[in-house]
């Protein structure tokens, strides 16, 4: 089942999924260099393991009565990373166009009775951690155009930038796709302090997109990042939160530089992480989306789940 209405246009929650790259790392032992998923739909195991992790959360959204954001896994499809991982454009095209596909067939066999939109990832030119270089406005449209173009035109219901470090990236992630006449999602890596990497605010964040973006986001998120380490950033009742339309928080309360050090994988206490979203909820009246980050499975998404709908 298909809609065009967005999750921030409707009352329904929707759950996507959470640490998808964690867990094909940590759990089934897949070496991804780069921490690149889509290599991995090129191997029979690696397709059989999407599919493993995706059925479950499907069937999640359908015991919650949840509409489900079915992602593709393109957030290192981009072409720095392609690059690094050897692979051109044509082939970068080749993997974009087939993850929309295969959301699309995941979608027609296991999403029966689910409201289901295609959700074309993309992720940062480098790091979601650490931005070393950030490119002008301009420059990130002109980069991020090629990947947001393919996915577009494949046929995604929208488009969702995760772990943006910095204000001008997005803002020219907004105007690439808002050329296409697609929905935009702007989703915000934070710091231990509620801060971007760079040092904003995720209040000023927010709105230096929405003023300098040709077209508004049609919603933000907020991504890895444990909620403690945002929660006190958002004030009740604040104007500008009402923007912030869903969160994939991490588990672990570990910085960013401590994660990317962790030899083991640190998944928190799922049932806490759930109780945080429900606190959560209170403070973004328009939080529709739900998932998780790093560290995060499906024991967390059901966790999540059920402090939402209880």
């Amino acid at each position: 089942m298909t809609s065009t209405i967005l999750p921030h246009q409707s009352d329904q929650l929707f759950l996507t999924d959470a640490g998808l790259e964690t867990w094909l790392v940590f759990e089934k032992g897949f070496d991804m260099p780069c921490f690149a998923a889509y290599p991995l739909a090129q191997l029979e195991e690696g397709r059989a393991a999407f599919k493993e992790y995706f059925a479950p959360i499907f069937e999640l959204a359908r015991q919650n009565g949840t509409g489900f954001l079915l992602d593709t896994y393109t957030w290192r499809a981009n072409p720095d990373w392609g690059q690094e991982l050897g692979h051109d454009l044509d082939h970068l095209r080749h993997v974009n166009c087939q993850a929309v596909q295969d959301a699309k067939e995941l979608r027609r066999t296991l999403g029966h009775g689910l409201n289901v939109l295609v959700n074309g990832i993309i992720g940062p030119r480098g790091d979601g951690y650490d931005p070393k270089s950030i490119m002008t406005i301009e420059e990130a449209q002109a980069y991020h155009g090629f990947q947001v173009g393919v996915l577009a035109h494949a046929g995604v219901d929208m488009i969702s930038a995760l772990t943006l470090t910095n204000v001008p990236e997005a803002v020219g992630v907004a105007n690439a796709v808002a050329e296409l006449g697609v929905p935009c999602v702007i989703s915000f890596t934070v710091e231990t302090d509620g801060r971007l990497p760079t040092g904003e605010m995720l209040q000023d964040a927010i709105t230096q997109v929405d003023t300098a973006a040709t077209t508004k986001p049609a919603y933000y998120m907020v991504n890895c990042a444990h909620p403690d380490h945002f929660r006190t950033m958002i004030p009740e009742g604040s104007d500008w939160a009402q923007r912030i339309g869903g969160v994939r928080a991490n588990a672990s309360r570990m910085s960013h530089a401590e994660l990317d050090c962790c030899e083991t994988l640190d998944d928190g206490d799922p049932v806490e992480l759930g109780a945080q979203y429900a606190q959560l909820r209170q403070l973004l009246p328009g939080m529709r989306v739900v998932g998780g980050c790093c560290g995060t499975d499906h024991r967390h998404l059901a966790q999540i789940c059920a402090a939402l709908t209880r």
